[in-house]
């Protein structure tokens, strides 16, 4: 068999990957550790240049989709087992896909509501989930016009489809909402789609938490649940670190309880979704909800922090969900180490030169760092961060205690600048 032929009946099982881009590189691997092979669905002429590619040397073949109905008859020819979107673009067509080849799925008449915020929020008004009030238009002023009205300020100002904080904007007048629109509407999202209208929400008072989860015929096990420590630079609120909520902590109890009426409004029965949620003075409310991994998984650390992954347990639902319904549906994580996930901001401002491998050495060396991922490219251009995509170094951390890992945090936070050299 050549790496372009379908596999053979009775074969080992094949898996479709729509969109495998960032952590959906972790994928092929997981579905290759449940002896599976994984054919990728390409949703666009060209591979997306803003987000970091596919390996397609991981998989058997790479189809770029014409129509969804004849990519599903290319497909058949494989006799998948599952289609797993890798990244938020591709959740449409995997819907799509999954449904036209008769397999597990979530279905298409949903599919806006799980890439359109403001659909996603219009989905859990409708079931009577607690959600923010929201507006959506193309122009500015109307935008504006809506947060006036309701006459409660700070509002979020955000794109329809993007991710990371991408464009994402905390308004306390109307001015500063038309500034913030009409910067969204000049750019394109994180996934290199048009912005042509601009969603302005009420701003939601109150801590936010990642709550992750992989379903299977409409049963879920929560991979993690983690507090996010955000700073507010200017309208931006920036991302700092997240760190793992102990399982036995009753926010935990409160979160899942709360996305299991989310995930069941917006139709999400199969899958991996990485969630972010604001308990307010009310209870849980949802920012958003991806059906797709987490953005910060690392399967090695999560499998020492938090006891599985949710690249595998993704990986088990599609290729054997007997296995996974009797050992994972409708349980939950335990925290077994204290987990950090450190995503430095920066102020610096260039071209990146290179990089100081003393510096980076010395981070990799503390005791609680478990894994570096330098996120600015030499000769990229390196920014004072705004979002997720804008920061410098994503670091993953893990010790016995909070004062452990902090002690390393707060010495990486003095010297992560002086891993970079600018021209």
């Amino acid at each position: 068999m050549t790496a372009q032929e379908p596999t053979a009946q009775g074969r080992r099982p094949v898996v479709v990957l729509v969109d495998g881009y960032t952590t959906g590189n972790y994928l092929p691997p997981a579905f290759a550790r449940k002896g599976a092979d994984v054919v990728h669905v390409q949703s666009t002429p060209e591979l997306m240049t803003t987000m970091l590619a596919p390996d397609l040397g991981a998989y058997l073949a790479n189809l770029v989709c014409d129509s969804p109905e004849e990519t599903a008859r290319q497909l058949a020819a494989y006799r998948p087992v599952a289609v797993v979107a890798g990244q938020e673009p591709g959740v449409p067509l995997a819907d799509r896909l999954s449904e036209l080849l008769g397999l597990p799925t979530n279905g298409s008449a949903q599919s806006a509501a799980r890439r359109d915020k403001y659909e996603m929020i219009e989905a859990l008004r409708r079931a009577g989930v607690r959600c923010a009030e929201q507006f959506r238009s193309g122009r500015p002023e109307e935008l504006a016009e809506w947060a006036e009205r309701r006459g409660e300020y700070p509002v979020v100002v955000k794109p329809l489809t993007s991710a990371a904080a991408d464009g994402v904007a905390i308004c306390r007048d109307a001015a500063e909402v038309r500034k913030a629109a009409e910067a969204v509407l000049a750019t394109r999202t994180v996934f290199d789609e048009p912005n042509l209208e601009v969603l302005v929400q009420s701003y939601l008072v109150g801590e936010e938490y990642v709550v992750d989860t992989v379903s299977c015929e409409g049963r879920r096990y929560t991979c993690g649940v983690w507090q996010y420590r955000k700073k507010l630079i200017g309208t931006h609120n920036i991302y700092d670190y997240e760190l793992v909520l102990d399982h036995q902590d009753p926010r935990v109890a409160e979160l899942i309880a709360y996305m299991d009426t989310a995930l069941r409004a917006l139709g999400i029965v199969f899958g991996p979704t990485h969630a972010e949620v604001i308990i307010t003075a009310d209870g849980p409310a949802l920012v958003e909800v991806g059906a797709r991994l987490a953005g910060g998984m690392n399967p090695a650390y999560h499998d020492e922090c938090l006891g599985a992954n949710q690249a595998d347990l993704t990986a088990l639902a599609a290729v054997r969900p007997a296995e996974f319904l009797e050992r994972y549906a409708d349980r939950n994580f335990r925290k077994l180490r204290e987990t950090w996930l450190y995503t430095t901001p920066t102020e610096l401002d260039g071209v990146v030169d290179g990089y100081d491998q003393d510096v980076l050495a010395e981070i990799e060396g503390l005791e609680t760092v478990r894994g570096l991922n330098v996120k600015i490219k030499e000769g990229g251009r390196i920014r004072p961060t705004v979002d997720l995509y804008t920061s410098s170094l994503r670091i993953f951390m893990a010790g016995d205690s909070a004062a452990q890992v902090e002690r390393d945090y707060l010495h990486i936070q003095r010297i992560k600048d002086q891993v970079f050299r600018l021209r």
